[in-house]
């Protein structure tokens, strides 16, 4: 085991490498000085200037991408043009509310999608089978922005019961979890069922239906924990992409997480916001899939790392 976690750290270590040249190269790529930004369209070339060599900005690019990363070791990703606060800083005041979201969404998408799949493979064929499968379908394609609009115009526009935007605690995340949390109940779903079948097909099981085991005991205790291997992988894969931020739920909803950080800090050139916050996310997803590949060995013994 020791062995395998090492590997995976170092496997860690050089994608983030790869993200943050990656994401360096490509913001400098874009048009658009930050400097003219933050001076405005009648800054004086002299004060341009000065305020780029301030910020480094007239170093190579190589010289740039050098330094950022030997701060970044060490847990320095800058401080933001816009704001004055270090990046560290605004992700520490934002992942609060970015991880209750991804939370309560992957907790809700799990609870649906693992019961529609389960209905969708006891009652294969049938008319359960294609309602759950047709729910999963639209949960899976409909736009997220299309969802958050419908969801505010009927329970916050006109019953009233939610607030249409902002974050004023758990009853405030109520809608955008159930936004997201749909989208992650469908693919949740149709691979349960998938998973589902396959597992319902060996001999054991019809062993077990011999022996007169009962129906609950068949589903829970002999097929799910079975079936549950690639169910965990699709959960894990969402979690980590939410705690990345949701980044069109949060801009819709008004909610101040890491997926409306990274749209202000892109509109507004803030170059080391929008470094620090994507080298942050790649990390949240591969920490992600690192989590779910342990978890393997506690759903089924038989896996090992050696």
């Amino acid at each position: 085991m020791s062995s395998y976690l090492l590997k995976r750290l170092l496997t860690m270590g050089v994608t983030l490498i790869g993200v943050s040249l990656l994401v360096f190269f490509m913001i400098h790529l874009v048009p658009g000085n930050p400097v003219t930004y933050i001076l405005g369209d009648f800054a004086t070339v002299e004060s341009i200037k000065e305020l780029e060599s301030r910020l480094g900005l007239d170093l190579p690019i190589i010289t740039q991408y050098w330094t950022y990363m030997l701060n970044a070791v060490q847990g320095d990703l800058g401080t933001s043009y816009i704001t004055g606060y270090t990046v560290v800083e605004e992700i520490l005041n934002r992942i609060p509310i970015t991880a209750q979201l991804a939370l309560y969404s992957v907790t809700f998408g799990s609870i649906i999608g693992i019961l529609m799949g389960i209905i969708a493979a006891v009652k294969q064929n049938t008319v359960y089978d294609q309602l759950a499968m047709l729910i999963a379908l639209v949960g899976i394609s409909a736009p997220g922005f299309w969802i958050a609009l419908f969801l505010i115009l009927l329970f916050s526009y006109q019953l009233g019961i939610f607030p249409i935007s902002g974050y004023s605690g758990f009853y405030s995340l109520i809608l955008p979890s159930i936004t997201l949390g749909l989208g992650t109940a469908g693919t949740i779903a149709r691979m349960t069922r998938s998973s589902m079948l396959d597992v319902i097909k060996q001999d054991y099981i019809r062993t077990a239906q011999a022996k007169g085991a009962s129906l609950y005991r068949l589903i829970f205790q002999h097929s799910l924990q079975n079936a549950l291997i690639p169910v965990v992988t699709v959960i894990g894969m969402q979690f980590g992409y939410l705690m990345a931020g949701a980044v069109v739920t949060e801009t819709v909803f008004a909610l101040p997480g890491l997926g409306s950080l990274v749209v202000s800090a892109i509109s507004t050139r803030d170059i080391p916001t929008v470094q620090g916050l994507l080298l942050f996310m790649a990390s949240m997803i591969i920490l992600a899939n690192l989590v779910v590949d342990l978890l393997y060995t506690k759903l089924d013994p038989r896996i090992r790392f050696d």
